[in-house]
C-alpha cells in the first residue's frame, strides 16, 4: 500500500463572497439579480448594475484563488466600471483564475430578501451565471423574516460559496467526473 504522503492531491480550495445593496429611489433604475432582469422591481444603488448575486459569485470565486475581492480588480471610483453589466465582470473574474490554472466546480448562493419572490426566475438565474463560470451556479432564495434593514425591503443582500481546483497532472489520481 502506498504511504498517504507519495499519493498527489488535486489542488482544491472554497471561496466565501458576499454583496449587499440598498434599493434605489431612482425609478429608471432596473433590477438586475444573477444576470436576469426583473421588470417592475426597484433597482439596486450601485456603481455597476448592482447585481448582488454576480457580484458574491466573483468575490466567492477571488477569494478562493487568492486574488483579493471585487472591489480591487473592479473600484467603484473607477469610471470604466459605470453601469458595468456584472456577468461581464464574472466572466472576467474566470478569466483570471483560468491564467492562475484554476477551474471552477461550483457556486451556491444564497440571497436574502423581502422581494422581488426570486423562484419564478430562478433556473434563468442559474442557467445565466452558469454559462458565465463554466460551472454549475444554485440560488436559494431567503427572506429575513423583517428582522434588519434586509426585513425591513431595504436592500437585497448575497453569500456565496464557491469550489475551485486545479487539474492534477499525475496519472495515478482520477479527476472527478
Amino acid at each position: 500500500m502506498a504511504d498517504v504522503a507519495e499519493i498527489p492531491f488535486p489542488d482544491i480550495r472554497v471561496g466565501q463572497g458576499f454583496d449587499v445593496h440598498r434599493f434605489s429611489d431612482d425609478t429608471t433604475r432596473i433590477l438586475v439579480l444573477g444576470g436576469i432582469v426583473f421588470d417592475g422591481e426597484r433597482g439596486l444603488v450601485g456603481h455597476s448594475d448592482a447585481d448582488v448575486i454576480a457580484h458574491a459569485c466573483a468575490d466567492a470565486l477571488l477569494g478562493a484563488a487568492g486574488l483579493g475581492d471585487i472591489g480591487m480588480h473592479f473600484p467603484d471610483t473607477d469610471p470604466e466600471w459605470s453601469g458595468a453589466d456584472s456577468i461581464t465582470l464574472l466572466r472576467h473574474v474566470v478569466s483570471l483564475l483560468a491564467a492562475d490554472a484554476w477551474v471552477v466546480v461550483n457556486i451556491d448562493c444564497a440571497a436574502v430578501c423581502e422581494r422581488p419572490k426570486l423562484a419564478p426566475m430562478r433556473s434563468q438565474m442559474q442557467d445565466r451565471l452558469s454559462d458565465a463560470v463554466g460551472a454549475p451556479v444554485s440560488i436559494k432564495g431567503n427572506r429575513a423574516e423583517q428582522l434588519g434593514a434586509i426585513g425591513r425591503g431595504e436592500g437585497i443582500m448575497c453569500f456565496a460559496t464557491a469550489l475551485i481546483r486545479r487539474p492534477t497532472s499525475s496519472s495515478n489520481v482520477k479527476e472527478p467526473t
